[in-house]
């Protein structure tokens, strides 16, 4: 991991999708999408209007010049639109460690298999380009959808950071599902699981 360089514009892509780099000119191409205030339903930073998603991806931009994180935006190959943003953060080196998160799609791109094409591109980088032994996640723990979505990529729930987040009613407090994929786990079986799914999606 010594050798991630938040300078670089890294491309990743298959023939369904491409992840590059996200820039302050992808706010008007994924401003129609943002709208819908139930994607935002879990994030504490809302990304919903113009003004609120350009201070989204202004802030995720200031973070990777920080060398704090690194997000990407999400281009659907099939439909030729871009879908939704995802990143890269707490790149730890001498812990061989880092998150992924931060991930949003609109709905025409939800339950289409794009997920899981971003998933495998992005593992794949992680483990055998960056170097990364572990990648963790924190899911809010009324996002049942994401939770079983991770898990349906190979993520192993490894515990919970107990009343970490507010609840969404506002009336409460609720927890941190914490999971994680290693290094191991995804030579050993999840790269061939997971591709085995995505053969499952490819347009005849």
């Amino acid at each position: 991991m010594q050798d991630f360089d938040f300078s670089k514009d890294y491309i990743l892509e298959d023939d369904f999708v491409r992840l590059s780099p996200l820039k302050i000119e992808h706010v008007e191409e994924l401003a129609g999408l943002s709208t819908d205030k139930s994607i935002w339903t879990f994030f504490l930073e809302k990304g919903d209007g113009i003004k609120n998603l350009s201070d989204y991806v202004q802030s995720a931009i200031q973070n990777r010049k920080k060398g704090i994180e690194y997000p990407f935006v999400v281009f659907d190959k099939t439909q030729n639109l871009y879908a939704g943003t995802t990143r890269l953060y707490n790149l730890i080196p001498d812990l061989e460690s880092l998150k992924l998160g931060h991930t949003w799609y609109g709905k025409a791109f939800q339950g289409t298999g794009l997920n899981k094409h971003c998933k495998y591109l992005l593992f794949e980088f992680a483990f055998e380009q960056v170097g990364a032994i572990r990648i963790g996640f924190g899911v809010n723990a009324e996002n049942i959808r994401s939770i079983k979505a991770l898990e349906s990529v190979g993520c192993t729930k490894e515990g919970a950071l107990r009343d970490f987040l507010p609840q969404v009613n506002g009336m409460g407090r609720t927890d941190l599902i914490l999971l994680s994929l290693l290094k191991n786990e995804w030579e050993e079986s999840v790269k061939r699981e997971l591709s085995l799914k995505l053969n499952l999606t490819k347009p005849k």
